[in-house]
């Protein structure tokens, strides 16, 4: 499991919720995996409260499974929660663009450009773990531009994870990766003000993931909830 310094002012609870989700996502924790509720409280120092409460929160969006007096399970991925992932994500996503397109004066689009700019490094460089990272960044921008950023918060501690899980396996698994071209398109059609365009790029955009799912299933076979 990998682990990062505890934020300032972030709670024993956050903190732990925020070390599991990571590594969930990351499938450091993978699919199917136990959890020690003793071992985790031991790695991140914390006592056994917080990282049970955690435990407790990631149960609420159904991607842990609490069994009592034997411990936790990370969920296998299940198909129909990514869908429910994908539709909560898109249609705040296409109503975020479609502000954009129709807010009038000028949208500063630096931190995207600069954004897609070392998405394109890290792209020719092979390094997944850094573009699903810029990714969300990317995303999270869209949302600030729009002044939606209390929905972007509600949308990654919701149900997103589900989502999350095959984007990772996607960036793993698929040779042909679409993230940079994808964002690029809607960063012209923002640009551009078109706001078709920009929900069509959107929606096509998140919806990679069932393009993908034969490859991913293929290779992970013992991940997926059947």
């Amino acid at each position: 499991m990998n682990i990062s310094q505890q934020l300032t002012k972030e709670s024993a609870r956050e903190y732990a919720i925020r070390i599991l989700k990571e590594n969930i996502i990351s499938m450091e924790l993978a699919p199917g995996s136990m959890l020690s509720e003793n071992e985790i409280s031991s790695r991140l120092g914390l006592s056994r409260t917080p990282v049970r409460e955690a435990l407790i929160e990631l149960g609420k969006v159904h991607i842990v499974e609490i069994f009592p007096q034997k411990g936790s399970r990370i969920k296998l991925i299940d198909y129909n929660l990514v869908e429910e992932s994908y539709f909560l994500r898109m249609v705040l996503e296409t109503a975020v663009v479609k502000i954009l397109c129709e807010t009038d004066g000028c949208v500063n689009i630096d931190a995207l450009e600069e954004n897609l700019k070392l998405q394109e490094f890290y792209f020719n460089d092979n390094r997944t773990d850094k573009l699903l990272e810029l990714d969300n960044m990317f995303h999270r921008e869209l949302f600030t531009l729009a002044n939606k950023q209390l929905c972007y918060q509600w949308l990654i501690d919701g149900m997103t994870i589900h989502l999350d899980r095959v984007r990772i396996l996607s960036l793993q698994t698929v040779k042909d990766i679409k993230i940079v071209s994808d964002h690029k398109a809607i960063l012209q059609a923002i640009k551009e003000r078109n706001c078709t365009d920009a929900v069509e790029k959107m929606t096509a955009h998140l919806a990679r993931y069932k393009i993908d799912e034969k490859e991913i299933r293929i290779k992970y076979p013992d991940f997926f909830k059947e």
